[in-house]
């Protein structure tokens, strides 16, 4: 499909977008340039952004306040399981509802008990952050600093610390229903099955969009972007930076600054 020389009325495209990796560097702000590229791309398609973090983080990433649901037509939040559209909150939902207070409490005790024994260069704080449709999972603790986050980065590289915890919890909790995917530096999600990033191509489906296009760093097996990526609902990309999103958007759409 050429796309180049495109107007404005061909809104039935949309770009979907994951965060850390993609439109910004993990946990970090939006970089200026690549806000005002995605401003000129929305003249030409729909664009929104599914991430794994809740809906205050991606804000914060990507704007000022309640920015970012003014600057995308699409956000989906902790996998799309909080969802907004054209500025309105249209759905939420909740882990302990569809899991039960037993199962979630065996899993927390067991990441806990799991993470005590645990010994790493450093630890900080909020090692487990209770999310609408997760629990993220961080052995260092999500309070770590960002030079602290790097180091971990490194170690994990080379030790696997996330990839065995992964491995232990799907050992205890096989045939449970759960989903444990990477995300990020020093972290990783439990859900439910069916609520990884695929969760907001139920609504999206019911859009009338002619193709989705979806961009993610994480799309290799066990990456939080792999579900998505591969869903024959969408056309994936694999990016390896923001730069790296905004060079393949420019030759996708032909946008320029």
């Amino acid at each position: 499909m050429d796309l180049n020389g495109f107007d404005g009325q061909k809104r039935n495209i949309l770009c979907l977008f994951d965060v850390d990796g993609t439109l910004t560097p993990a946990r970090e702000k939006i970089d200026p340039q690549l806000d005002a590229f995605l401003k000129i791309l929305r003249r030409k398609v729909k664009i929104g952004v599914v991430g794994g973090s809740d809906y205050n983080k991606i804000a914060e990433q990507l704007g000022e306040g309640d920015e970012v649901i003014h600057k995308f037509d699409y956000v989906f939040a902790e996998n799309g399981t909080v969802q907004y559209k054209d500025r309105k909150l249209l759905s939420k939902q909740a882990i302990q509802n569809q899991l039960g207070e037993e199962l979630l409490q065996d899993l927390i005790n067991f990441c806990l008990s799991y993470m005590a024994v645990l010994k790493l260069p450093k630890k900080r704080g909020t090692f487990i952050e209770f999310r609408n449709g997760m629990l993220n999972i961080s052995p260092i603790g999500r309070s770590c600093t960002f030079e602290e986050r790097i180091e971990f980065s490194l170690i994990d590289k080379k030790e696997k610390i996330r990839e065995k915890f992964v491995a232990a919890l799907q050992e205890e909790f096989a045939g449970k229903g759960l989903c444990f995917t990477r995300g990020g530096l020093i972290s990783f999600d439990i859900f439910p099955e069916g609520w990884d990033k695929r969760y907001c191509l139920d609504i999206l489906e019911t859009e009338g969009l002619e193709i989705i296009y979806f961009f993610g760093n994480e799309t290799s097996p066990g990456g939080n972007d792999y579900e998505i990526f591969s869903d024959p609902r969408t056309v994936g990309y694999t990016v390896s930076s923001p730069e790296d999103t905004v060079r393949l958007c420019k030759e996708l759409f032909g946008v320029q600054l």
